[in-house]
């Protein structure tokens, strides 16, 4: 039975029909060639691609595998039970491989990822980085010459690994529950400081009240006292008048006998 159903059309026109061995080849070899194309998946969830299990054409569906959530090394360990790559699917599988590292860490040393591209020198590494992953598109990120490393600002998606699903929801539910519980812990801070707000604005208006209150007090006493005075200066003979004790005639001391 001949492979002639055309199951998916991507862009750049890529067509994967029932035909021959050598077409199917072909077809594969430009789908993981294409320049624009690093997801999988959909060629993957085609039935007529999922048929090439168990037939003679089933080398290319472990290819296609191996694009949509391998690695170089991955490759390398196992080149051979695949077909050897054509150079544009080795660049394809490389840009992937520095994907497939920064889901892990945002810090990539410059000797790890020279191990996992097969890159011999730092200037290598440099110009694959800047011209085939950031000017693609695919990552965003500085190069720390002096640290040796490639920091990672942004990274494109991979295909999802087969029960990578189910722990990616896991790991969304428990970052749910952790901002709920985040949210809680805010929301009683936040009453807290109503609270203490409004104890101190109330501890701000006695401390207030009192003084206003001592104010009086010692203005009320001030006021008090000048009366009282007042009234001592003001009694007749109370105090004898200075000029009035001056005018007197002083009396005459007698000597003794």
């Amino acid at each position: 039975m001949g492979w002639r159903i055309i199951s998916k059309t991507l862009s750049g026109g890529v067509h994967f029909t029932k035909s021959s061995l050598d077409a199917t080849a072909a077809t594969t070899t430009q789908a993981t060639s294409h320049p624009s194309l690093f997801a999988f998946s959909e060629i993957l969830s085609v039935p007529t691609v999922s048929e090439l299990q168990g037939t003679e054409n089933s080398l290319y569906l472990d290819v296609l595998r191996l694009f949509a959530h391998g690695t170089w090394t991955d490759y390398k360990n196992n080149a051979g039970c695949l077909p050897q790559l054509v150079p544009d699917q080795v660049l394809k599988l490389k840009q992937l491989t520095v994907l497939t590292l920064a889901e892990v860490n945002k810090v990539l040393p410059y000797d790890q990822l020279m191990q996992e591209l097969d890159v011999s020198n730092v200037r290598e590494l440099e110009d694959f980085l800047i011209n085939e992953c950031m000017y693609a598109g695919i990552v965003r990120g500085k190069l720390d010459q002096q640290r040796r490393c490639f920091e990672v600002q942004f990274a494109a998606g991979r295909d999802l690994r087969p029960g990578q699903l189910g722990n990616m929801l896991q790991t969304l539910s428990n970052w749910l529950a952790t901002s709920d519980n985040l949210l809680v812990s805010i929301q009683e801070k936040i009453k807290w400081a109503d609270s203490m707000s409004e104890v101190d604005r109330k501890h701000r208006k006695d401390v207030e009240d009192r003084v206003e209150e001592v104010k009086k007090s010692l203005s009320l006493k001030a006021d008090n006292d000048f009366r009282g005075h007042e009234e001592i200066y003001s009694e007749p003979g109370g105090v004898m008048d200075y000029e009035e004790d001056r005018s007197r005639p002083k009396r005459r001391r007698h000597p003794m006998s």
